[in-house]
C-alpha cells in the first residue's frame, strides 16, 4: 500500500515561556553552515600546515566521515528515541527530538541549534583527542566528523522540504519518512541507511 507521507502537524509548538529560551530552540537551515564550513576550513588548514600527505588526509577525513555516519545512528537510536518515564525525562526528551515528531515540518527545528551542536562539537572533540596522539591525525579526522554533520543536517532539512529529482534522494527521504510516518522504531539514519542495514533497524522490503 502507498504510504501518506504528508503530516497533519505542520506548524510548530512553543516549548518555553521564556522568549529567550525559545528563540534560541529555533534556527534558520543556514546558520549551521555559517559556522562550521569555516570550522571546517580551519581543520583543513592546520591539518596540511603541519605537513600532513594528501593520501593521509584523505583517509583520516574519510575515516571521520565514516564515524560520523556511526555516531549519527547510535544517537539517533539510542539517545534521541530513548523515553524516560520521570515527567522531566519525558519533557527532556520532548525538547530535544519529540517535538521533530510532533512537529516533522517545522523549519525553524530541523537542524540542530548551536547551542546544542557546538557543546557536542566540543565534547566530541576532546573525546577523540583521546585517542589520536598526533594532532594532524585528529584535524584531518575532525574535518571529516564535522562535513558528515553539516550533510546530515542539511540533508534532515531538505528530506523535509524538497522534492527530490535524483532516485538517490528520493530514496533517502522515503527511508526517512518511514521512520517518521510507519515505524518510529526503524530506519535511524538519516544520511545513510548503512547502519540500519548493518544493526538490522532497516524496513523491510514489503513497506
Amino acid at each position: 500500500m502507498k504510504k501518506n507521507y504528508i503530516s497533519n502537524s505542520t506548524g510548530s509548538v512553543r516549548m518555553f515561556k521564556s522568549n529567550l529560551m525559545e528563540s534560541i530552540s529555533k534556527v534558520h537551515f543556514a546558520v549551521p553552515l555559517v559556522i562550521y564550513v569555516p570550522t571546517i576550513g580551519y581543520l583543513i588548514y592546520r591539518s596540511f600546515s603541519q605537513q600532513i600527505g594528501l593520501i593521509f588526509f584523505l583517509l583520516y577525513f574519510l575515516f571521520g566521515l565514516v564515524i560520523w555516519t556511526l555516531t549519527e545512528y547510535l544517537l539517533h537510536r539510542f539517545i534521541f528515541h530513548f523515553e524516560p518515564e520521570s515527567k522531566w525525562g519525558q519533557r527532556i526528551h520532548f525538547i530535544f527530538h519529540g517535538v521533530h515528531h510532533d512537529y516533522p515540518q517545522d523549519a525553524k527545528r530541523l537542524v540542530m541549534p548551536p547551542s546544542a551542536s557546538i557543546p557536542l562539537a566540543i565534547l566530541f572533540y576532546l573525546l577523540f583527542s583521546l585517542f589520536f596522539k598526533n594532532q594532524t591525525f585528529l584535524f584531518a579526522f575532525f574535518a571529516g566528523f564535522i562535513v558528515g554533520y553539516l550533510l546530515y543536517d542539511m540533508l534532515h532539512y531538505a528530506i523535509h522540504h524538497v522534492n527530490f529529482k535524483s532516485p538517490l534522494m528520493k530514496e533517502l527521504k522515503h527511508h526517512h519518512m518511514m521512520h517518521h510516518f510507519a515505524d518510529p522504531a526503524k530506519g535511524y539514519g538519516v544520511s545513510s541507511a548503512l547502519w540500519d542495514i548493518i544493526f538490522r533497524s532497516n524496513f523491510s522490503k514489503k513497506k
